[in-house]
């Protein structure tokens, strides 16, 4: 069976670096992962463009639910074209209408703005999570092949990619994408590998995220807002990302 590619969400070229020297094969860059990720600054994507790492970009303007205005439309458009000319290698996008189905009108204007911003290569394009919250993620998968997407990161529309695999999402997913990769990711942990190598995933991704403590001088009194606290920066665990790759290794 081929090995299945391993992504690992990061917020910085710090911790893309991390992740890319315990063995990594791409990452995906986002922000604030604490609330599932939103669209990282133009500033952070140039750096790891620059840093020379593969990189997926997530495209999401805001959190919450997948269920976009034409405002927000127009501003994950605008994101889009800046980040593919910057050269990143693909874009993480996803859009749901009110009743559960692929947003397809809003697919297809996302894809599209990614083509049009390409420079000499085509990049990926990957449909986030917002299939996990769609009403059928079996059926959606099918469709998303005809919408210009390349692969879709799931978790079988369940909590865990635990559960997606106990309850055979992830295994149906993986037979009626068709030619769209299914990469699992939410909650992915070593335990899961031979089973998601049996249902023969193409990729798997996770955050190996680890908690760096802030000098005591950093640690804030006031906090910035409801959810701030004294949270402290995430990082990415290098023995973590060590771990999954050689449990995919030796699958």
């Amino acid at each position: 069976m081929i090995r299945p590619a391993l992504e690992v969400a990061v917020e910085s070229t710090s911790q893309a670096l991390t992740a890319r020297e315990a063995g990594a094969d791409r990452v995906e860059l986002c922000s604030a992962l604490d609330v599932g990720g939103i669209t990282p600054s133009i500033g952070a994507v140039e750096a790891l463009v620059a840093a020379g790492v593969p990189a997926h970009v997530l495209i999401r303007c805001r959190p919450g639910d997948f269920l976009y205005t034409e405002d927000e439309l127009d501003v994950m458009v605008r994101d889009i074209t800046a980040i593919v000319a910057a050269g990143a290698d693909g874009v993480v996008l996803g859009a749901l209408r009110s009743d559960g189905g692929i947003d397809e009108t809003a697919t297809q204007r996302l894809v599209a703005a990614a083509h049009q911003g390409a420079r000499a290569i085509t990049p990926y394009i990957t449909f986030h999570r917002a299939i996990d919250h769609s009403a059928d993620p079996v059926r959606a998968a099918a469709e998303l092949g005809r919408l210009g997407v390349d692969r879709v990161l799931t978790s079988g529309g369940r909590a865990s990619v635990a559960a997606g695999l106990r309850d055979g999402i992830i295994e149906q997913m993986t037979r009626s994408a068709g030619s769209v990769e299914v990469m699992a990711g939410g909650g992915a942990t070593v335990e899961d590998v031979p089973a998601l190598v049996r249902c023969r995933v193409a990729a798997v991704h996770f955050s190996a995220r680890g908690r760096a403590s802030p000098a005591p001088s950093q640690r804030l009194s006031v906090p910035l807002g409801p959810s701030d606290g004294h949270r402290a920066p995430t990082s990415t665990d290098p023995h973590l990302v060590r771990a999954m790759a050689d449990a995919l290794d030796s699958r």
